[in-house]
């Protein structure tokens, strides 16, 4: 029988909770880890272990900052910052609160690894929700890349204000375009992981090439348009739905093939969706710039130490200072072949070469020096400049990536 829910309503929904309407005032990032036994990277580390060692960090109040700590399918850590007023308020607290998190990892003989994809081990899935059950086997019908992704990679995910509804910098539209645009260059710029099994794989950020190995329909950028708002409304409805809500004892399973504007139409043989199910259906969608009533930029390779902190206020300024989003707009220009944003080649070349591609090193600098720039105009912490700086000479500078580190101890062995 058909939906209660109407696929106007459900439409007008998506535009609602996904673009919030305000100038860009906050940062906030979510920093993947892969666990990894200090003296031996290549062992699982088990799910009691991993328990006990964070169990002093997810009650109320264990971190100074308050950001939150999960668990991702494979055993990777995530911990997410609460929205700050600056990109240095996010770093500072971020910082502090991922030290009480590795000490409390490194007491139980455990360190965090930042790599976009486990280079040692294939862990098994760690987390037996039934949403976890079930997107399994929705990515098994197009072969191993989705259990590949859920446990063995980890990105940085950038978090910033959606923007105002202004023609300028601060509009939407505008964001919603130069996110697009700087995607590949931050794939590019922060790739760091070319190795399985301790083998170069052919590419420099070996996780974007998984996610463009799977379902295109959740995980590419929505086709362009002037409107985001309905770009992203026809995306969310026209992708298949992963999973079907129930109970905690329940089977989740989708139907193959079903679409989310499918079963609001009805005929599908399932009960009527409900709004909590469109809400739900939003947490199951991956592309590389996703619209949560914030802007969440997930296409960055984790990265060691603490280079997230570099990945966070590069992302941040050049998305939110008037001066370095016009440098960069420009600088990605090149990258668009003619039209407002890359194309999916773009992001595979970005994938596969890193800044040794001519074209996104050329941007890349010019994005790094906008970014320092407009760091030095907002008066960021000296050590955040330096980090940054740091960086630029170390890598896009020398048309390098962190792979490329990577690779070169792989070759000298």
């Amino acid at each position: 029988m058909p939906s209660d829910l109407l696929e106007d309503e459900a439409e007008a929904h998506v535009r609602g909770v996904c673009f919030k309407n305000g100038p860009p005032e906050r940062t906030g990032v979510e920093l993947e880890w892969l666990v990894h036994d200090r003296f031996d990277s290549g062992a699982v580390v088990p799910v009691e272990r991993l328990d006990a060692a964070l169990a002093p960090v997810v009650v109320p109040g264990a971190l100074p900052a308050g950001s939150s700590v999960t668990r991702e399918p494979g055993g990777q850590i995530e911990i997410s910052s609460p929205p700050a007023a600056t990109v240095a308020a996010c770093v500072e607290t971020t910082a502090a609160d991922l030290t009480v998190l590795r000490e409390a990892l490194d007491g139980a003989g455990l360190i965090l690894t930042g790599r976009g994809l486990d280079p040692h081990r294939e862990p098994p899935r760690v987390l037996d929700h039934p949403r976890y059950r079930a997107m399994e086997q929705y990515f098994d019908r197009e072969g191993p890349w989705g259990r590949v992704m859920m446990r063995r990679t980890a990105s940085i995910q950038v978090n910033t204000d959606c923007g105002d509804v202004g023609t300028g910098t601060s509009g939407h539209r505008y964001r919603w375009d130069l996110a697009h645009r700087l995607g590949p260059v931050l794939v590019a710029a922060f790739a760091n992981s070319p190795l399985v099994s301790g083998r170069p794989t052919g590419w420099a950020s070996t996780r974007q090439a998984i996610w463009s190995r799977m379902d295109a329909g959740r995980t590419r950028p929505p086709d362009w348009g002037p409107d985001p708002a309905a770009s992203w409304a026809r995306y969310v409805l026209d992708a298949q739905i992963l999973c079907v809500p129930a109970g905690a004892g329940d089977d989740w399973t989708a139907p193959a093939g079903l679409t989310f504007r499918e079963w609001v139409r009805g005929g599908s043989g399932l009960r009527a969706p409900t709004l909590a199910d469109l809400d739900y259906h939003l947490s199951t969608l991956f592309p590389p710039v996703r619209p949560r009533g914030w802007l969440e930029l997930r296409m960055i390779d984790a990265q060691d130490g603490d280079d997230w902190t570099v990945a966070t206020a590069v992302t941040a300024v050049l998305l939110d200072d008037p001066v370095a989003a016009d440098i960069a707009y420009d600088a990605t220009e090149p990258l668009c072949g003619g039209e407002p944003v890359p194309n999916q080649t773009m992001w595979l070349r970005a994938a596969r070469h890193g800044l040794a591609d001519a074209d996104l090193a050329k941007a890349a600098r010019a994005c790094f020096t906008a970014a320092d720039d407009a760091l030095a105009q907002v008066a960021a912490p000296a050590a955040v400049r330096f980090m940054v700086a740091r960086y630029a000479d170390r890598y896009p500078e020398r048309a390098r990536c962190p792979a490329d580190d990577l690779l070169d101890t792989v070759n000298r062995a």
